[in-house]
Parts: structure tokens; C-alpha cells; sequence
């Protein structure tokens, strides 16, 4: 790993642990940092041996948002056209996250602020440190929540409590975020990357073809009628019965054994 890299790759057992890297930041973004995420989410998702991804923070933060230093009016003189940042860099990593057909643990280890938060909640599974907080702190600076934070927190928390937290910008303690269904859960700081790094190691070990169409089905029912989703089980579980894994985990509950699933298609 050279100094100077704005994310950190490394992968064990299935695992691609990737780690936001500007600690002295925040892990805050800055166009680097986007396209170095952008890039290793892009290499999980086309690699076959990667069959999990776990994405955390270096440092005392997970990530404090957007860099604001890289974009500040009354130095710059300009007026920005955030709209354009978000189609360019935020709102591509927000749709990589959601269609990579492979589970994502997010270790939530300190403050996620603005499009931090955003982030990790488009992952698939959120574990925070005790002592993390997320903070919607679009409000703060007169912006609106983006990276699919008005779509995220009204789904998760429901209306009220997400209005609350966009419109004070007051922090939300990881162990209130579990109480209220908005991550899986909350470990002790000096356990979190233990915890995450069992959980992505076990799931990295599944059946990867079926955790994918799982996260499909559960990602496309917010939106979908009853009817179309019993369509869309229907669909996906034809193309997951087709897989070696199911053969394999019939197979291994019929003789009382642990299953060795491949992760593949066929």
C-alpha cells in the first residue's frame, strides 16, 4: 500500500475489505477518493474470488461526507453546480453499491456525516462502534440530504424521525440507530472490526448466487406491488435452483453436514 492512497484494498478468504483512507479528513471526499472507491467497488464486483465486500474507515471517522475545503464558494468565487457532482460521483457509487450482487458489511467505526451516512446505509449490513454517530448535516450548510438519503431514512426510520434528523442535523447515536431498524447493530469500538470481519467472512463463504438474487428481491420491494414481487420470486428463485449451491446445501442438510458452497452459477 503507498502513502498517499485515498482507499485501501485488501483481500482474505473471499473478503474485499476496503478502507476510506484520508484519517486526518475525516475520510471526508474529495475527487480522488471518489474515483479510487468507485474503482475497488467496481473490482469486488467483477472479481469471482470476491464473494463479500467490507467497507469501513480509517482512522476516528468512517466518513464526514463531502470535503467542503475542495469546493468553498467564497474562495473558489464560482458558483458550483452540485447537482452535476452528484450525477458524476455520488449517485453512481450509491447505484454500484445497491446492484453488486454480493453481500456488503459496512463497519460503521466512528462519526458518518452528510453523504458518509448516505454511504453506509446503502450498504447491505451496518455495524457501528458503540460510540459512532450518524449525523444528517445537509441542513447545517442549506443543502438538501442527498446520495439517496431522502429515499434511504424514510424507508428505514419512516417519515417522521427521518424529518427530524434531516431537518436539526441532530446526531444519532449507533445504539438509537439500531433501536430504530436503520443499521443491524452496535459493538463495542474495540470489537467492531472483529464482529465485521467474522460476518463478511461467512457470508463470503455462502451462497453467493442466492445472497445476491436475496438482496435483489429485498432492494426491489420498496417499490414494487405484491404482485410483482411474487413474479419477481418466482424468477429469481427458478435461476436460484439452478445453482450448485442449492444442490449442495440439499445435499448437505439431507446428511446433518456443514455445506462447501462455490458461490457460482453453474
Amino acid at each position: 500500500m503507498a502513502d498517499g492512497e485515498t482507499v485501501l484494498v485488501e483481500h482474505a478468504d473471499g473478503v474485499c475489505r476496503i478502507t476510506l483512507n484520508r484519517p486526518d479528513k475525516l475520510n471526508a471526499f474529495n475527487t480522488e477518493m471518489h474515483k479510487a472507491l468507485f474503482a475497488a467497488l467496481t473490482h469486488a464486483a467483477d472479481s469471482e474470488p470476491v464473494r463479500a465486500v467490507l467497507l469501513t474507515g480509517a482512522g476516528r471517522a468512517f466518513c464526514a461526507g463531502q470535503d467542503l475545503g475542495d469546493r468553498d464558494p467564497s474562495i473558489t468565487g464560482a458558483t458550483p453546480d452540485l447537482g452535476a457532482t452528484l450525477d458524476s460521483t455520488y449517485n453512481p457509487l450509491v447505484r454500484l453499491i445497491r446492484s453488486i450482487e454480493k453481500p456488503i458489511v459496512c463497519a460503521v467505526n466512528g462519526v458518518a456525516a452528510g453523504a458518509g451516512a448516505s454511504l453506509a446505509l446503502a450498504c447491505d449490513i451496518v455495524l457501528a462502534a458503540r460510540t459512532a454517530k450518524f449525523i444528517q448535516a445537509f441542513s447545517r450548510i442549506g443543502l438538501v440530504p442527498d446520495s439517496g438519503a431522502t429515499w434511504t431514512l424514510p424507508h428505514l426510520v419512516g417519515e417522521a424521525r427521518a424529518k427530524g434528523l434531516a431537518l436539526t442535523g441532530t446526531p444519532l447515536a449507533a445504539e438509537t440507530a439500531a433501536e430504530w431498524g436503520m443499521i443491524w447493530g452496535v459493538v463495542a469500538d474495540g470489537l467492531l472490526m472483529g464482529e465485521a470481519e467474522t460476518l463478511s467472512a461467512e457470508l463470503a463463504a455462502g451462497p453467493t448466487v442466492g445472497l445476491g438474487l436475496t438482496k435483489r428481491a429485498l432492494q426491489a420491494a420498496a417499490t414494487n406491488s405484491l404482485d410483482s414481487q411474487l413474479d419477481l420470486e418466482r424468477d429469481l428463485q427458478r435461476e436460484a435452483g439452478r445453482t450448485p449451491d442449492y444442490t449442495e446445501g440439499v445435499s448437505a442438510f439431507l446428511g446433518k453436514r456443514k455445506p462447501s458452497f462455490t458461490g457460482r452459477r453453474g
